[in-house]
């Protein structure tokens, strides 16, 4: 049937109602209002739900929150609306590669270049997404089994660094590099086909050059004894900050600290033993840890610190430094994104090693391999410090415990819970935690969910985890006996937000979050014995001009 005029005039007025909602959503967006931008991109999809700009751009909304699969979705809806619109693959390709999916991404900025041959933009993007697929495949090839592994930290003594030499062994990755040689020379020989032999002759010239670089940074890093001698002798220069003997005192963190604040660095010898101390005292602690504030006493919670050293500090001045009677809980995502997480780590780890029950650390989803090599600590700890550092950090971050209870009553997570009811607490402190996180099970669950306003579960907007209504909060709380769920993970407008029938907070400390959010930071200190939570909020201090991501992976600052 064709339309009527009245048909005619009621979609067109639809179509200017759209239109406005989606300048409106624009502006909001560049606010950096992304979740009202969200809002007002679903209205116009709710009165024109077949324009693939609307889905795309809420899709670029969904990824500025750090929402991927949500994104992602969105992304797709708009492919599907207009398979030649290059900014559905482009939105998608950018959600992907946020997550680590890096072959995913590729495809569709192959798809892009297709659309958009001459776009200088697009060709760029799709030559650093090459770069990182082909990173991935190479890391693939010579990475070692698990069983295989050994500790970075049990091949460090940091009482000998610069004096002695132990035994002599090769490094598994470099032991992988020379078999992997081995089998393209025999792949060469058995084949004796000139293709083959091209490929075979080029793998390994590039293994040996990755195998001599091993042998030179030896010297530095040496991956060839098992007590790495690493030259690191504290030279009489050096006015930094020094730790006499095994004892990290409060005197040393604060010069440490002072020293930070004007962006001078530690040495390496002290690194080494700071994060050597603390890998001892994370190890023995069980992957749900209990705490006990005594009568008249209080404890602080903090949430992300995102790498923002100077926000950190600013904590400090606000409600005192970590003590035995002024005790703090960081609940995970130390690093990544700002560009002092360095800082951030040490100062932190300083602490628990200074006072064991002054400070308390759990794990985030940032404390991780895969988010460190994309949102920029890999890279500033290779910057800083060194390769050795790298894997250090990433075997400390494994031995974090998942949870806190505060006085049997305030259960604290960094992320949320779970895909099923009747999980016990005993459940959680039988996790084998020391582990790269895994993309599903309870220590997934416990890093990435996140609360939802709907009752009952449902699919994660990050595309990791998943959300959780008021009910299952309630259902989680009865089982165990506990009073409250505190947890983090989420950027919120006021630096904390109040759900689930008061019975779930969320607390991010991170304020002015990558230098563009505006929203505050917030901590929460409970008072026992009634332990009712004191939130209290604060926003963003200046700090020197080294923009957020500034050590993130090429491809990802692309999208920032």
């Amino acid at each position: 049937m064709p339309p009527t005029p009245t048909m005619t005039t009621e979609n067109s007025t639809n179509t200017s109602r759209a239109e406005e909602l989606k300048t409106l959503a624009n502006e909001a967006f560049k606010a950096h209002k992304y979740s009202q931008a969200i809002d007002l991109y679903t209205q116009a999809i709710g009165v024109s739900n077949d324009n693939a700009v609307y889905w795309a751009n809420r899709a670029f909304a969904h990824t500025k929150l750090e929402e991927y699969g949500s994104a992602i979705q969105d992304a797709t809806k708009a492919i599907e609306i207009d398979p030649k619109y290059s900014k559905g693959y482009y939105r998608r390709g950018a959600a992907y590669l946020a997550m680590g999916k890096f072959k995913d991404a590729l495809k569709d900025f192959q798809q892009v270049k297709k659309l958009c041959p001459n776009d200088p933009d697009a060709t760029k993007k799709l030559k650093e997404c090459e770069k990182a697929v082909m990173k991935l495949k190479f890391e693939e090839a010579i990475s070692v089994p698990g069983s295989e592994k050994h500790s970075v930290a049990d091949s460090i003594d940091y009482h000998t660094i610069g004096t002695s030499t132990g035994s002599s062994f090769v490094s598994p990755k470099v032991t992988s590099v020379t078999v992997l040689v081995a089998l393209m020379a025999v792949l060469a020989v058995y084949v004796r086909n000139k293709a083959a032999i091209a490929v075979a002759v080029a793998a390994m010239a590039m293994l040996l050059v990755v195998w001599g670089t091993s042998w030179l940074g030896g010297f530095k890093d040496n991956v060839f004894t098992k007590s790495r001698t690493i030259d690191l002798d504290v030279e009489p220069k050096y006015a930094g900050a020094r730790i006499e003997g095994d004892v990290v005192t409060l005197d040393f963190v604060k010069k440490m600290m002072d020293d930070f604040k004007n962006q001078k660095s530690l040495h390496k010898r002290y690194a080494y033993q700071i994060v050597l101390q603390i890998r001892d005292l994370l190890r023995a602690l069980p992957s749900l840890v209990d705490i006990n504030v005594p009568n008249g006493k209080h404890f602080t919670v903090c949430g992300d610190v995102h790498g923002q050293f100077y926000d950190l500090i600013n904590i400090f001045e606000l409600n005192g430094l970590p003590a035995e009677d002024n005790p703090y809980l960081f609940n995970g995502d130390f690093v990544d994104r700002g560009s002092f997480s360095l800082e951030v780590i040490l100062t932190l780890f300083a602490f628990k090693c200074m006072s064991p029950s002054a400070i308390y650390l759990a794990r985030g989803n940032h404390e991780s391999k895969s988010m460190n090599k994309i949102y920029g600590f890999e890279g500033e700890v290779r910057s800083k410090l060194s390769d050795t550092f790298v894997e250090l950090f990433a075997e400390v971050f494994c031995c974090l415990p998942l949870a806190h209870v505060i006085n049997e009553k305030v259960f604290v997570v960094h992320g949320g819970l779970f895909s099923v009811d009747g999980v016990k607490l005993s459940d959680i402190k039988a996790i084998d935690r020391f582990c790269e996180p895994p993309e599903e099970g309870l220590m997934c669950e416990i890093l990435w969910s996140d609360p939802q306003p709907q009752l009952g579960r449902g699919p994660s907007k990050r595309g990791v985890g998943l959300s959780f209504g008021a009910d299952v909060t309630e259902r989680f709380l009865q089982d165990n006996n506990l009073d409250l769920v505190v947890r983090s993970h989420e950027v919120k407008d006021e630096g904390y937000e109040i759900e689930h029938d008061g019975k779930l907070i969320t607390v991010f400390s991170a304020p002015n979050y990558c230098d563009q959010m505006g929203n505050k930071g917030a901590f929460i200190r409970f008072e026992a014995p009634d332990m009712k939570p004191n939130i209290v909020t604060f926003s963003s201090v200046p700090h020197p001009d080294i923009k957020p991501m500034a050590y993130a992976n090429n491809f990802l600052r692309m999208f920032s």
